[in-house]
């Protein structure tokens, strides 16, 4: 495989990781009303993270030539972020009450391992187990 490939692929599975992880601190924090997740860098390094994450995505997505509405696959993952974006906005930003926020932040995990299930099996309908 060619090197270029490789650094893409580690470099979006490393920005899925930190995302991941960075949804679920912030998501605690949301639970837990704390106050850090009113600071500046936790408002912002998402916003960078997920821009090299979407980046990465495209390019790989190039470089292999698949395309979402072509690959159902990815066209999966697509529609799944998309409902993750809804589903995080909601939980950390838009719920007009606790209960909500929660739940949405629940079912963004929920979509969020859908989207690397997806990714894993290149499957738009993966199976467990």
């Amino acid at each position: 495989m060619p090197t270029t490939y490789i650094l893409l692929k580690y470099l979006h599975i490393s920005c899925v990781a930190l995302s991941g992880a960075g949804f679920v601190l912030r998501g605690a924090w949301m639970m837990l009303a704390s106050p850090l997740l009113a600071r500046r860098w936790v408002r912002i390094t998402p916003h960078v993270l997920d821009t090299v994450l979407l980046a990465s995505a495209i390019a790989l997505a190039l470089l292999i030539g698949q395309y979402p509405l072509v690959d159902a696959w990815l066209t999966a993952k697509v529609l799944g972020l998309v409902a993750y974006i809804i589903l995080g906005t909601i939980a950390l930003r838009r719920g007009s009450t606790r209960a909500i926020r929660i739940t949405a932040f629940w079912s963004a995990l929920l979509v969020f391992a859908y989207i690397v299930a997806v990714a894993m099996t290149k499957s738009a309908l993966p199976h467990v187990g």
